[in-house]
């Protein structure tokens, strides 16, 4: 089954849930005091971020690459992107458990997980 690429509060009526969403705005907006520009500050700041670790762990070895996952895993959760950061904790662990099979599939999939974050962020700064 296929996650969305959407951002949906907590309380979405559809049934919806947020571990299914890029960007958790409830989470987002709480974080962020309400604040648009503070908001925006923080999205800009983690999309910057996320590209640059993803481009970091294509060269990382595996205790660099965990490393890296980590902080990612810590960012996401600081905005919301819930989903962003359940899959670098997967690669943290499979980097750290030294299989290259498991650690080429969460990195290949932290990858694409990072590029629908990207999109929708770039959405909601458009919109605001």
């Amino acid at each position: 089954m296929m996650e969305s690429v959407a951002i949906v509060p907590t309380s979405r009526a559809n049934g919806e849930t947020p571990a299914l969403a890029v960007l958790d705005i409830v989470h987002l907006e709480r974080m962020t005091f309400g604040d648009h520009n503070l908001e925006r500050e923080v999205l800009e700041l983690f999309e910057r971020q996320a590209a640059m670790l993803i481009d970091r762990m294509r060269r990382a070895d595996p205790k660099a690459m965990a490393a890296s996952a980590h902080v990612l895993k810590g960012s996401a959760r600081g905005i919301g992107a819930w989903t962003i950061a359940r899959v670098a904790q997967a690669l943290e662990l499979a980097a750290a458990s030294s299989s290259r099979e498991a650690t080429d599939a969460a990195f290949e999939a932290l990858t694409e997980k990072v590029a629908e974050a990207r999109k929708a962020i770039a959405r909601r700064l458009r919109a605001n």
